[in-house]
């Protein structure tokens, strides 16, 4: 079976303020692009990439050493970089945000190296509802702790979604460690 780390508390209710509040000051871009055309059935989110934030670098610091003791305490990957920037991704009510089932490895030089994803939950839990993350590890699905400042970690090839949120706004973070490609 697959596993996952659920990290509790990996930053404080005050840190991801910071980040929301820096999020709102730079234009998102509308995502998912499949090849050129804009597929609304996949996902419906707004991003915003965390190189395209001042004085946010801290955020990376912390989010290297997460990645780095998951893999030492329950993974054990070939890990070498983290080779893309940490996006934000803001899922609305208003627009239906979602992103269906899907794994993070895929064409292309970046996504053939993913080897593991890391979600940072940056809403309150109560700032929305619907839009669960849950990742399928094996044959059942587990549903991400929703509580702010959570980190989940699980391999990039995992399947996973975020549910349509039904009202409020969803806002998180995700980054992922590369490695060379698994055989």
């Amino acid at each position: 079976m697959i596993a996952i780390d659920a990290i509790p508390g990996a930053f404080t209710a005050g840190e991801c303020g910071r980040i929301t509040a820096a999020i709102t000051a730079v234009p998102s871009r509308d995502a998912f692009l499949v090849g050129q055309n804009r597929d609304h059935n996949l996902r419906n989110s707004e991003l915003v990439w965390m190189d395209d934030l001042a004085g946010m670098g801290w955020v990376m610091e912390r989010l290297i050493e997460l990645v780095r003791r998951s893999n030492l305490n329950q993974f054990d990957f070939d890990l070498r970089e983290f080779a893309e920037s940490p996006q934000v991704a803001s899922y609305k009510a208003s627009s239906a945000g979602h992103f269906a089932w899907h794994s993070d490895i895929g064409d292309g030089p970046l996504a053939a190296k993913r080897k593991l994803t890391l979600v940072l939950q940056l809403s309150e839990a109560g700032a929305y509802e619907g839009g669960n993350l849950e990742v399928m590890p094996g044959s059942h699905v587990m549903v991400a702790s929703r509580m702010q400042g959570s980190v989940t970690v699980f391999p990039s090839f995992a399947l996973h979604q975020v549910t349509p949120v039904k009202s409020g706004t969803r806002h998180s973070m995700t980054v992922w460690a590369h490695g060379p490609a698994f055989r």
